[in-house]
């Protein structure tokens, strides 16, 4: 039966994402009581400018004391979608305090305080779930801590970034170089002002370690991802990537090592072969590739970012959230009993792709193939080009660890014949 008295809501944040969570609230109110037993309403809006005109949100709701609104008691749960480290964190642990659940799409705070959040909502006996911190309506965060619960996730792999895969797929298709294809992306929206946190990792490095987090049952922090940015990205590596059978995208990649014992969490761009689910995830979606014991590969695929994706996401929390409430349940909390440690990127074995400008004379792949043979790392191909006394020489490699491979380039770079290493990428997805 429907419960009578309405669930509170307070929404913390309208811009692009808080604008349409309260617009579905409003116009599928009939549907979300039904599935929730009972209705839910917009208790209150916190902003920071009160003046905007905010179609469909009565006035009367909008308020720039967001700690007030948290505190009021009455509150059943909070929504906050204003993003940043602070004032965020403090008002979901004044949120727990007061007795309400958190629904977050926080990424950079959950990536960076996700323990003390949960141990915040723990010792409240409250709810926090993100679903919308990662892969905008991509349903990924419940089906791996949820329906993946009884399988050994071993591998994460992904495009978690809609921006970059825009600008990487502008460089494919068009051959456009990287500030071309980030005007373009600009002008349509995609990116920011200031795109540094998309372009240089940092949003998928977020995103990779709440991911590595659930998958592996472990404590994964933004410090412990490994973070490479795209900018150096050139039309030549795409050429490259081509004769290779490949393309390039930027990925989120956490794994467990093969012994078991720890795991590994990182974001760069790589070269992926054109035969892999993910080489097809075009302009700016995103896709993550799941691989466990038991279920095997498993593919996400969907819209990444936006405010209607995003929003729905929110609102799928806020269905499972508000459905606990009247059960006077709470759902799946953290789940760190492995405490695998985090081993960094020198631990980390897979293929490179190596293009260095050498002079273009006798000897000279003899005495690059002897660094690396020296450092333990195997050549799998060798591509060389010549032109008036300098020469391009490709090399592609067998599978070595990242710390061999920084010892050879390294040494590589202390050659007389070697006049500088272009590109190095790894190959993944093999």
């Amino acid at each position: 039966m429907m419960r009578t008295r309405p669930l509170k809501v307070a929404l913390l944040g309208c811009g692009v994402v808080g604008s349409e969570v309260a617009r579905i609230m409003t116009t599928h109110a009939d549907d979300l009581a039904a599935r929730i037993g009972a209705p839910v309403e917009l208790a209150g809006v916190a902003v920071r400018r009160p003046d905007r005109v905010r179609d469909g949100i009565d006035p009367s709701l909008v308020t720039t004391d967001a700690t007030a609104l948290v505190k009021r008691g009455d509150i059943d749960v909070v929504v906050e979608v204003i993003g940043g480290i602070e004032p965020a964190r403090s008002l979901i642990t004044t949120a727990f305090e007061h007795g309400a659940s958190v629904v977050s799409a926080n990424k950079a705070l959950l990536a960076q305080d996700g323990a003390a959040l949960h141990a915040a909502a723990e010792q409240h006996d409250k709810d926090l779930y993100y679903e919308a911190a990662v892969a905008g309506a991509i349903p990924l965060i419940r089906p791996l801590r949820e329906s993946l619960a009884g399988d050994k996730v071993n591998r994460v792999l992904g495009i978690v970034n809609g921006t970059t895969n825009f600008i990487l797929d502008k460089m494919d298709s068009t051959g456009a170089g990287y500030q071309e294809a980030l005007d373009e992306a600009t002008a349509l929206g995609y990116a920011e002002a200031d795109p540094t946190a998309d372009v240089e990792g940092f949003d998928a490095a977020a995103k990779a370690a709440i991911l590595a987090g659930i998958a592996f049952h472990s404590r994964v922090r933004l410090d412990d991802v490994y973070r490479e940015g795209m900018t150096e990205v050139t039309a030549a590596d795409f050429a490259s990537a081509k004769n290779m059978g490949c393309t390039i995208k930027l990925l989120a990649i956490c794994e467990r090592a093969r012994d078991g014992g720890s795991v590994t969490a990182r974001v760069h761009p790589a070269m992926i072969p054109l035969s892999h689910p993910l080489a097809s995830v075009r302009g700016a979606y995103n896709a993550v590739f799941v691989e466990s014991d038991a279920s095997g590969q498993l593919m996400f695929y969907g819209p990444g970012a936006g405010g209607a994706p995003t929003a729905s996401a929110v609102l799928g929390d806020l269905v499972a959230v508000c459905r606990n409430r009247l059960s006077g349940a709470t759902g799946p909390g953290e789940s760190a009993y492995a405490a695998l440690p985090v081993s960094g990127m020198g631990d980390v074995v897979t293929r490179y792709h190596i293009s260095l400008d050498v002079a273009d004379k006798p000897g000279v792949l003899a005495q690059v193939a002897t660094v690396f043979a020296e450092h333990g790392v195997s050549i799998d191909t060798v591509r060389q080009q010549g032109n008036n006394g300098e020469a391009a020489l490709v090399v592609v490699t067998h599978r070595a660890s990242d710390a061999s491979l920084s010892g050879t380039v390294e040494a590589l770079r202390k050659l007389d014949t070697v006049r500088g290493v272009a590109s190095i990428m790894r190959v993944e997805g093999e």
